[in-house]
């Protein structure tokens, strides 16, 4: 079995190429960063009250099946 072999790169070399790729990247505009933005946190927030809404009813019964059991 053949192991992968690596180059060893300077730390220049690593940090010019690094900027080279990034100068690649197709960024998106500020437009689109708040509006994906503001989905994340608006699914984010209702996940947060279906879980909540979820916790507290299955927090009530499990109360109400304690008292009942005693």
């Amino acid at each position: 079995m053949q192991e992968a072999t690596t180059k060893r790169v300077g730390l220049v070399t690593y940090l010019r190429q690094s900027r080279e790729e990034l100068a690649k990247v197709t960024w998106p505009s500020q437009k689109e960063v708040i509006r994906y933005s503001l989905i994340v946190i608006g699914v984010s927030a209702g996940l947060a009250v279906f879980i909540g809404g979820w916790d507290w009813a299955l927090n009530l019964g499990l109360d109400k099946l304690i008292v009942f059991t005693r």
